[in-house]
């Protein structure tokens, strides 16, 4: 007889857009047969657009559109009634992240800065249409006290936090050390820096045994650019706060993991994290000879909030287009 936790996950699966069929014989389920996506050609290939942004940059202003799994992303019930909190959720990986948490059945709450209130209620919206609850909570998180607000209205609005997602992050580049300005350097560390340390110590109390916090780190932790000087050692430091949190917190039964990002196509580089003589080409450096899209990577981000993972912790798991990385 089929168990019945079987039957709801199915159809909870199926609300969420997953490809699922069922077999009468035998009560089984197998997935469609989907054609195989070659990733050379799978998405726009460079030259890339030159328009700057202004930072922080909109996703919506992007050229060519990046693709968070506003249509491609199916769930299938991974994170079913979990809550999340997701800084820097109204774009990029941490978009493309809200809307498989939504898909995969988590609630959730993202975190943003005011000049990216339209894309936060884009991303609300999409997860709403998953059926899911979504919550925009905006503010700066250079702000100590924001951060300890940020965590208690978001345990507040979800009914408590199983998985924290530090994504948030600032990229500048310069060509030389001596453009690079104190005030830059110190925006930098404490985005990149103080604000994960800041919003996870204030959500420690609230997560469970069996919670996850997952950070984004960079492949420019093992390899930094020369224009990303500032950037690329907040980036190590989060492969750090990873390792380092994860023997700290496995007794308690949480665990801590850091996903390490290439090149993917965001906001973040037209708004200044790359200069823009270097837009054109950007990605091309990879084996894959292009930018990675946000869809390309949410579901690691996946994996690791779920309980599939149980036994991941204290790793980085690396997505970049078959760049290799040192861990």
């Amino acid at each position: 007889m089929l168990d019945e936790k079987l039957i709801v996950s199915r159809e909870e699966a199926l609300k969420n857009g997953a490809d699922v069929t069922s077999k009468k014989s035998g009560h089984r389920m197998a997935a469609q047969t989907a054609s195989l996506k070659n990733p050379v050609d799978a998405y726009p290939q460079p030259p890339y657009s030159t328009e700057k942004q202004q930072a922080p940059g909109l996703a919506s202003k992007l050229t060519p559109k990046a693709d968070h799994g506003e249509k491609s992303y199916k769930g299938s019930g991974k994170l079913l009634g979990r809550k999340a909190l997701i800084t820097g959720g109204d774009s990029g990986i941490g978009r493309a992240v809200a809307i498989a948490f939504a898909r995969e059945g988590a609630d959730v709450a993202i975190n943003y800065l005011k000049e990216e209130e339209s894309d936060a209620q884009e991303v609300i919206k999409l997860i709403e249409q998953a059926g899911r609850k979504g919550f925009a909570i905006p503010g700066d998180l250079t702000d100590r006290h924001f951060c300890e607000k940020l965590v208690e209205e978001a345990v507040k609005k979800l009914g408590g936090l199983d998985i924290l997602v530090n994504n948030a992050g600032r990229q500048q580049a310069v060509e030389a050390l001596a453009d690079l300005t104190d005030e830059s350097f110190d925006q930098t560390m404490k985005t990149n820096i103080y604000a994960p340390f800041r919003v996870t110590k204030a959500a420690l109390p609230h997560i469970p045994a069996g919670g996850s916090i997952i950070i984004t780190s960079s492949v420019q932790a093992f390899d930094p650019s020369a224009t990303l000087f500032d950037y690329s050692q907040t980036k190590a430091a989060n492969v750090a706060f990873a390792k380092s949190l994860a023997k700290q917190l496995a007794p308690k039964g949480i665990r801590v993991n850091a996903v390490a990002p290439g090149p993917f196509w965001t906001p973040l580089q037209p708004a200044g994290g790359q200069l823009m003589k270097a837009m054109p080409q950007f990605g091309s450096e990879t084996p894959l000879k292009r930018a990675g899209q946000p869809v390309e990577i949410s579901p690691l981000y996946v994996l690791l909030a779920s309980e599939e993972a149980s036994y991941c912790s204290g790793q980085v798991f690396g997505a970049a287009g078959g760049i290799g990385m040192d861990s």
